[in-house]
């Protein structure tokens, strides 16, 4: 439990849950930049070729999204358990603590859609 009576600690929670969103952003854009690189290279050295097998950039591309969504998951959590440890006075009087940990659970559950409709094709 915080003893500084200071809303800078809520802030500085809230800005290091932002930080691991950007965070779990790249590594689902990496994933899936992986993913489609290796369709792309896939088609340019076998034209014609119909069957498309899964290959390992395919499998490294969806290990990256769900660590991505992994990490959006976890940090929201965490962000939660910081903020139940503060005094009323540490966040400001009408500020909606709820934000950040909705908008990384969002991200999750796109992440995990993605990772679904990329392994469903």
């Amino acid at each position: 439990m915080s003893d500084l009576n200071d809303p800078r600690v809520f802030f500085a929670a809230e800005r290091t849950l932002l930080a691991w969103n950007r965070t779990s952003l790249s590594l689902m854009a990496f994933g899936f930049v992986i993913e489609r690189f290796g369709l792309f290279m896939h088609l340019m050295l076998r034209p014609g070729d119909a069957d498309l097998e899964r290959g390992p950039s395919f499998w490294m591309g969806l290990g990256f999204l769900l660590l991505g969504a992994v990490v959006a998951l976890s940090s929201s959590w965490q962000y939660r358990k910081v903020v139940r440890t503060l005094k009323p006075v540490e966040i400001p009087e009408g500020y909606s603590v709820n934000a950040g940990p909705a908008i990384n659970l969002v991200v999750a559950a796109l992440g995990l859609l993605l990772l679904g409709y990329l392994f469903a094709n």
